[in-house]
């Protein structure tokens, strides 16, 4: 088939409660399994919510984890993306988001990029990740970016460089400020931000945010799928929780790419030099 059905589960974790989150997850996979879907995502810290500031320990587990093992055993049916506080082998916590398929969990991306400005404050909790990789999903090759780190825009052009077709970006993004004509503020970036990446680098964007309200923050949801030509194949309201549903056409992503080369033409040598010359490292010149 050359179309899947994705779901995002547009929910409001509550804070700090991982085994009534758990359950929460549990209804909303359901509820994505009735809908036909092959893959069902979650946002940021989905099993933990989001402001856990001291919390951060508490709820933290490894990846392997009993915990999520009802998680592992909910993707035999359909593959899920959640999220949770990872502390590693080191002792560090991450934002982390983990990709289950199969009754495995087969991917885990450690948020690199941690806001810690304004009402953001992740760098005092939590330990940066150090790369972007890409995975088999129900889909395609996909990579995950969580919240901050789409809005660098190297994490979506490092992806796609690598062959995903598809970027899932979980995320807690808070409603703030007001854009000309009265839309809320956050919501024009990002949808502006998601329809640019989608269309220039020929790929799949899906972005599932949150809703709810912690420490007088509300989260504004507007999660949406975005196809490789600029179109919005699904959008959920804002602010309501909302089992968004919509096809992707994996052989639109080829089409699209034929029709604008732009991956093809790109000159990931000039790329490595330039960064190289700047950062003042040895760049191998044999070739």
């Amino acid at each position: 088939m050359s179309t899947v059905r994705v779901a995002i589960a547009q929910c409001a974790p509550a804070l700090g409660a991982v085994h009534r989150n758990l359950e929460m997850h549990r209804a909303w996979i359901a509820k994505a399994r009735d809908a036909g879907a092959g893959l069902v995502i979650f946002p940021e810290l989905s099993l933990t919510g989001y402001y856990l500031k001291d919390l951060a320990a508490d709820v933290a587990c490894a990846a392997d984890d009993p915990v999520l093992a009802p998680i592992a055993e909910a993707s035999r049916a359909l593959d899920i993306s959640a999220g949770f506080v990872e502390r590693s082998a080191d002792a560090k916590l991450h934002i982390a988001q983990g990709y289950w398929s199969g009754g495995k969990l087969v991917h885990v991306h450690r948020k690199v990029y941690l806001p810690t400005y304004g009402i953001f404050d992740d760098g005092r909790y939590f330990g940066q990740g150090d790369r972007f990789e890409t995975f088999a999903a129900a889909g395609g090759t996909a990579g995950i970016a969580i919240c901050e780190d789409l809005w660098h825009v190297s994490t979506p052009y490092l992806l796609a460089a690598a062959g995903a077709s598809l970027v899932f970006c979980p995320s807690a993004s808070p409603g703030r400020g007001v854009a000309e004509g009265g839309d809320l503020g956050t919501a024009e970036s990002c949808r502006l931000m998601d329809r640019f990446y989608a269309q220039y680098l020929t790929i799949y964007v899906v972005y599932a945010n949150r809703v709810g309200h912690e420490d007088g923050i509300a989260f504004w949801g507007g999660s949406e799928i975005v196809a490789p030509d600029g179109t919005v194949v699904a959008r959920a309201p804002e602010f309501d929780e909302h089992l968004l549903v919509g096809e992707i056409d994996t052989e639109l992503v080829a089409r699209e790419r034929a029709r604008n080369p732009l991956l093809r033409d790109e000159r990931e040598d000039i790329v490595l030099r330039n960064l190289a010359s700047r950062l003042g490292l040895p760049l191998d010149r044999r070739d």
